[in-house]
């Protein structure tokens, strides 16, 4: 369970719709897909209709910050099938970077790479109460594109399985990296998100976290959650 898990899902019942992604900077191929997830009927590439038009508004107020600059989008509606196959690749990826092998683990040493996996990725749960933010299409990763259609440098890549993840990292040791990472901040903020505690590059709109990070910076509120975890193709819009 996380801290935000604790917020109550009233569905608002918003479609999951494309996002259009002549729009936008794109990650292409798309990095999950490139390594085997398999996304079913629809693209990873779609989001809820609000959080849509907020990160359009978030692209608006880098531009008038930084003329043709663009959010780039890396991944956004996730299947908890994605997030599992995702979680279990990461675990992989825990191992090799330590050398391990999986039949010849220690205890301590297998939690060791657990913990390292769940300090980044949600837990693919199925119960309703707890959806990862991803499969409820309310958080989108993103990076930034500069005017040279260079990607913007934050210090650390996507996903990786580090303290460098952590937003503030760079706070004090890296002035370029730490300005980056709050330009990107900066404008999806004004658009309404909220950013993940954890991850530079992870931000949502409608969903749990986004509700208990509202609520812990305006403790006057009690916000609930508009979208829970999506299920079935009534609420997907072609």
């Amino acid at each position: 369970m996380r801290p935000y898990h604790q917020i109550p899902i009233i569905e608002c019942g918003e479609s999951l719709i494309k996002i259009p992604l002549e729009l936008f900077a794109v990650e292409s191929p798309h990095p999950y897909q490139k390594l085997g997830a398999n996304y079913g009927e629809h693209s990873p590439y779609y989001l809820r209709q609000s959080v849509i038009e907020n990160l359009i508004q978030a692209q608006n107020y880098l531009q008038l910050l930084h003329p043709h600059w663009y959010i780039q989008i890396f991944d956004a509606y996730r299947p908890v099938t994605v997030q599992q196959f995702m979680v279990d690749y990461s675990f992989g990826e825990a191992l090799r970077e330590r050398g391990l092998k999986e039949e010849e683990l220690l205890p301590q040493q297998r939690e060791e790479a657990w913990q390292a996996v769940y300090e980044i990725w949600a837990v693919p749960s199925l119960d309703m109460q707890t959806p990862p933010p991803h499969s409820t299409g309310a958080a989108v990763d993103i990076t930034l594109v500069n005017d040279a259609g260079e990607i913007v440098n934050m210090g650390s890549p996507i996903d990786e399985m580090s303290e460098r993840s952590h937003p503030e990292y760079y706070a004090s040791s890296n002035q370029e990296y730490d300005a980056n990472r709050q330009l990107l901040q900066n404008v999806m903020l004004k658009a309404g998100f909220q950013r993940n505690p954890r991850e530079w590059w992870h931000f949502s709109f409608g969903d749990q976290m986004w509700a208990w990070l509202y609520n812990q910076s305006h403790p006057e509120t009690t916000m609930t959650a508009r979208y829970g975890r999506l299920t079935g193709s009534k609420l997907i819009s072609s």
